[in-house]
């Protein structure tokens, strides 16, 4: 006689991997779960838990698959804390629970420190979204804003003090009415999942504010939790996460997240062994014939994605972050550690690649890779496949180059680059891209990032100051293209701090008219200095929380900021929904300061430092002149013809004060305005019929 279906019992499975409720009705009753872990390392698998009368209890995983144990396990409610270990020992004896022989689940859904340990916890997915959606923003009108959950609101009195520093501060309504007010798309958050401080952080009482040493790749950090969302649990701070997400998403705004796939928390030989090292140390990470790690991260390990179990962890990570948490895209750290083959070279046809781009979830999502990583080959900026934006450093080194490093050439008398490496950058680096197949929109671009100096500090400091980090001032970049104005540091020269200003507002306004995508750093567009420290990673105070008490000076640049979002915005909802992607709805039309176009001399001459651009559809949509004059002479503009008849440029926005009252002011082709010295200004242009 057959029994119901509800009454039957379905063995164990090695897939999925990680905690899944069991099947039957009767395995549910009993709270039985089936238990998949990845572990070649190991001969034999015990899950360790604390049972409902608080008891620690072990049960074995007694399958073996492919390099699975798997196993049902009884007696484990919503709320179980749990963790493996290896059965030591020829007569099997396991070891004593809630020692450092816990190895957390690489696919536990969250966690949860109890004693000195953290353990992983059942939780569920279940999460009332409503009826809100994905603001789905096109790659051409997305603008980025990467910010730190924690910094964030750490120190804005608007928001509520249980609420500050924490996901549901992120969204509180003075935070969101701040990101509405600026005009930003899409807010990239540093890493949200769980992470660990280095040992060496903690021996000297610093944490890893940044981080970016991940140690379970599907849970949330619980530290980014309000009090009371810790005090009732992990469910709890998963909720808080999604409630963050589902806020942002009802004011229009995409969450991204910030990911590191590249490394672990485990660190490098003879650190903490926390999850993966324990489970199949070799068969995780990187390593030489001799077992050494190969480490082409700086962070002591690196993931090995030449292991297709390793490819299907990333993989079903991202799923997870962006079917249950409603994540629209991801920022990978040191992507190119993640595309490396079995012979550790970089591919663009990597597997973990091919896979994100066949997989009908992550493929949806915006994929931005930082495409570099330490290791040999390891710069591969525009080789990523299409489908994948990069983190443009070209453009973040020569938006530098033009207004700082020339301008400190040419403030002391000397002579500063051509034109021609800006035009490139501005105009979508195309060169860099062509080659994998991919257009303007595959450029993040920006010029300063959580990574090197704020803008204000770009501005303000020659040289780095990370004293407070603990390194003897020896960790951070020495080369970061910057310019204090003839000052160090904090200054109460006018003269110096309007410079400053304007130097600041020359790449932000550069920023916003270039083709690809604009990435801000939260607290540029006020302003927000590090005091120099130009790797605050470890900086969970003053340094790295954004000052929201801003004096006249940041209010300015706020205000600008904000401008030039509007004026970007305004010159592309004008334009075909194929611009920039296709040639043939954009171009670019260069001039001089006497407005006939550039030609090879011109474009290398170092004393030909205003260019004019003239930028649009070929359909003749709205066009717009950009003026810029990188030079310490105030010059004479002659207003271009293009197209082959004359045109009407009407001022909109320009760095510089002495120009600000003529905002409004029609010019046509052929008469002349005055461009003020190391200032960007835009036209709005027409044709005259």
């Amino acid at each position: 006689m057959t029994m119901p279906l509800a009454f039957v019992v379905t063995p164990s499975q090695p897939f999925p991997l990680g905690l899944t409720p069991a099947r039957s009705a009767e395995q549910q009753a009993s709270h039985t779960v089936n238990l998949a872990v990845y572990a070649p390392g190991l001969d034999a698998v015990d899950v360790h838990f604390v049972d409902q009368t608080g008891a620690w209890r072990k049960d074995p995983l007694p399958e073996y698959t492919n390099g699975v144990h798997h196993g049902l396990v009884t007696g484990m409610p919503e709320g179980t804390h749990y963790a493996f270990a290896a059965r030591l020992g020829a007569d099997g004896v396991p070891p004593e629970p809630g020692r450092g022989s816990l190895l957390l689940d690489p696919y536990g859904r969250a966690v949860d420190r109890v004693g000195t340990r953290w353990l992983n916890v059942r939780v569920h997915q279940d999460f009332d979204w409503g009826t809100v959606g994905r603001p789905a923003v096109p790659m051409r009108d997305t603008i980025v804003y990467e910010a730190h959950v924690k910094g964030q609101s750490m120190l804005n009195p608007e928001v509520p003090a249980e609420l500050r520093g924490t996901y549901a501060g992120l969204a509180h309504p003075a935070m969101i009415e701040h990101f509405h007010r600026l005009g930003v798309t899409s807010i990239q958050l540093l890493p949200v999942h769980f992470h660990l401080d280095e040992s060496h952080l903690q021996d000297v009482g610093l944490t890893n504010y940044w981080g970016y040493n991940t140690a379970a790749f599907f849970a949330p950090h619980p530290a980014y939790a309000t009090k009371a969302a810790r005090a009732a649990g992990p469910q709890a701070v998963q909720d808080e996460f999604k409630g963050m997400v589902k806020l942002l998403h009802m004011a229009g705004l995409e969450v991204f997240l910030d990911v590191v796939y590249n490394h672990s928390a485990e660190e490098g030989a003879g650190g903490p062994t926390i999850s993966f090292r324990g489970l199949g140390d070799r068969e995780y990470y990187r390593s030489d014939p001799e077992g050494r790690y190969i480490d082409t991260t700086g962070c002591g390990n690196t993931i090995d994605f030449s292991n297709p179990r390793v490819v299907q962890l990333a993989l079903d990570s991202l799923r997870l972050w962006a079917e249950e948490y409603r994540i629209d895209g991801f920022r990978f750290d040191l992507a190119v550690s993640l595309c490396r083959d079995g012979q550790h070279s970089f591919t663009p046809a990597h597997p973990f690649l091919v896979a994100a781009a066949a997989d009908p979830v992550i493929s949806q999502t915006k994929l931005i890779a930082e495409p570099w990583d330490l290791g040999f080959g390891g710069w591969q900026t525009g080789r990523f496949p299409l489908g994948w934006a990069d983190w443009n450093d070209h453009y973040r080194d020569t938006v530098r180059d033009f207004w700082l490093v020339d301008r400190a050439e040419l403030d002391s008398g000397g002579l500063g680059g051509p034109t021609a490496r800006l035009a490139d950058a501005v105009s979508g680096s195309h060169g860099l891209f062509a080659a994998s197949g991919r257009t303007a929109l595959a450029s993040v671009n920006f010029f300063a990032a959580h990574d090197g100096f704020t803008l204000a500090d770009l501005t303000s400091y020659h040289r780095k100051h990370n004293e407070a980090n603990g390194e003897q001032n020896r960790d951070g970049a020495t080369h970061n293209r910057s310019y204090n104005h003839g000052i160090e540091g904090p200054t109460e020269v006018d003269s110096i701090i309007a410079a400053r200003l304007q130097t600041a507002k020359n790449l932000m306004a550069t920023l916003m008219v270039s083709l690809g995508v604009p990435m801000i750093t939260a607290g540029d567009e006020f302003g927000r200095s590090q005091q120099g420290n130009n790797n605050a990673y470890c900086q969970d105070n003053e340094v790295t929380w954004l000052n929201w008490n801003l004096d006249l000076t940041r209010q300015a640049m706020l205000e600008h900021t904000a401008w030039l979002i509007r004026i970007r915005k305004d010159f592309l909802a004008r334009q075909p929904t194929s611009y920039p992607e296709r040639e043939e709805s954009n171009y670019f039309h260069w001039f001089g300061a006497d407005g006939t176009p550039m030609d090879p001399d011109r474009w290398q001459d170092p004393r030909e430092r205003l260019l004019q651009f003239l930028l649009g559809s070929k359909a003749g949509y709205l066009d717009g002149l950009v003026v810029i004059n990188g030079g310490p002479e105030k010059l004479d503009v002659t207003f271009p013809e293009a197209k082959g008849r004359g045109m009407e440029f009407e001022l909109r926005y320009s760095t510089a004060t002495q120009t600000e009252h003529r905002i409004g002011t029609v010019f046509a082709s052929g008469e002349a305005e005055v461009a003020e010295p190391y200032s960007v200004s835009i036209y709005r242009a027409r044709n005259v019929r």
